[in-house]
């Protein structure tokens, strides 16, 4: 496999060129903290330097950068999928060459299986209005937004006198197959989350950028039937899309990250998929806050649903698109475990994240430094250990726990306070913080053991 050559230039790209606003948009957007610091962010030489010759990937020397200082915004796309899990660091160039062709492969057939049943997908376009009524009508003449050629056409484009007056087609067989109406009733708001996903980038301004995004979302909705799409994940999605230009490696790195919060999106009728998540959180700030909680509970917020948008999509909406990066690849550089690739493989795709596995014996230095804490106190349960964006939330809380005490006199109170988070968070500190919390919960809850 030939090396990727870099440019001296591409040591020096900021950030913020990288993720270029556009002009209307700049003043509402917080400005990003993110500075590429030398000697602490993984560069692109330490990124080259840590691969042997046959492409092994020495992964504890980069975790070590990565928890220090992130990741140099121009390799970011090869870092991530190494973070994510989509390779497995002992493999070789020519082993995750044919990883990847295969699963472009895959992904190419799940689309083509998905543009049979509605011929939308990957037309360039993308849908805002509903294409299906809930017992299976096609519903004629669509919104189709965005065409990416202005010659494309659609079978559905054009009006036909079958139409009623709703739009109903009336001559056209009903669909009965649940989970094919299932997903085409999906589909029009997947495109209407689309079109509000950053936005003020001037990435989304080039509308295959956006169809590209419509069609990820699509295959993965179809391929996670009991997961399907939930609003919140084009905000996840979004940012594969930008680092990486092959579709199919962008979706591969998208699933990847929905095994660790698709358990999120699982809701039932008893329970909201986040829901336990939520419930760590109060039982981390009754412990290390008991003052802060009791508080909390009397303004009516102790179900902590106030935190639900932190957790659903992992702080984007509190942090400028470029820390945002920086916080999720610091956070997935804490927790990283050395076996997920072949946990992943083995439970397939659009499937949860193995929980409570027993690691095999590698250096622990290649764990994460928040994995190694739980593994050498124990706190891989079961269920999985407490995931650290808990703790980032725990931490939030704490750093404006005298506010809220002195301040917040009912749940309008909380939430403007919180919402002034918005801009100010500082993505390193608050890994910081949520590692000091996470040692002191882990003290107290040792402490209690008999």
């Amino acid at each position: 496999m030939m090396r990727r050559r870099w440019s001296k230039d591409s040591e020096t790209d900021s950030s913020s060129s990288l993720y270029q606003l556009r002009p209307d948009c700049a003043s509402n957007v917080p400005d990003t903290k993110f500075k590429i610091k030398v000697g602490r962010t993984l560069s692109v030489r330490k990124w080259q330097a840590a691969f042997t010759q046959q492409g092994n990937l020495h992964i504890a020397s980069v975790l070590s950068r990565i928890q220090r200082g992130g990741v140099h915004p121009a390799i970011r796309n090869e870092v991530w999928e190494f973070l994510l899990g989509c390779f497995d660091p002992d493999s070789t160039f020519d082993e995750r060459d044919h990883i990847r062709n295969t699963r472009r492969m895959q992904y190419a057939r799940w689309k083509e299986q998905c543009r049979d049943m509605d011929s939308h997908v990957g037309s360039g376009k993308i849908i805002t209005a509903p294409i299906i009524t809930e017992d299976g009508v096609p519903i004629k003449d669509p919104l189709v937004l965005l065409e990416a050629t202005s010659d494309q056409g659609t079978s559905q484009g054009g009006s036909t006198s079958s139409n009623n007056g709703n739009g109903v087609a009336e001559s056209v067989d009903r669909l009965t197959d649940k989970q094919i109406i299932e997903w085409k009733l999906t589909l029009h708001q997947i495109g209407l989350d689309v079109l509000r996903t950053d936005r003020s980038m001037v990435f989304y301004e080039k509308k295959e950028n956006l169809s590209k995004l419509w069609d990820i979302l699509a295959v993965y909705a179809w391929i996670d039937k009991e997961v399907g799409y939930c609003q919140g994940m084009s905000d996840l999605c979004s940012p594969m899309i930008v680092l990486l230009n092959d579709e199919a490696d962008a979706f591969w790195c998208f699933e990847r990250l929905m095994r660790r919060l698709r358990g999120n999106f699982r809701c039932t009728q008893q329970s909201v998929g986040v829901e336990n998540q939520l419930q760590h959180l109060a039982s981390i700030i009754q412990v290390l806050d008991p003052k802060l909680h009791d508080h909390l509970e009397t303004l009516g917020g102790g179900d902590y649903l106030f935190a639900f948008r932190m957790f659903m999509v992992l702080f984007r909406r509190e942090l400028s698109f470029g820390d945002s990066l920086y916080l999720w690849e610091m956070m997935w550089a804490l927790e990283y475990d050395p076996d997920m690739f072949s946990t992943y493989e083995e439970a397939g795709a659009a499937t949860d994240r193995t929980q409570g596995h027993k690691p095999r014996v590698k250096s622990t230095r290649q764990f994460g430094k928040y994995e190694r804490a739980n593994l050498k106190n124990g706190a891989n349960a079961v269920d999985g250990p407490v995931p650290i964006s808990v703790f980032l939330v725990a931490s939030v809380l704490k750093e404006n726990s005298q506010k809220l005490l002195q301040e917040a006199r009912g749940l309008d109170d909380l939430i403007r306070i919180l919402n002034n988070v918005n801009g100010n968070l500082d993505a390193k500190k608050a890994c910081e913080a949520a590692l000091k919390l996470h040692a002191k919960y882990l003290r107290k809850m040792q402490g209690k053991k008999p």
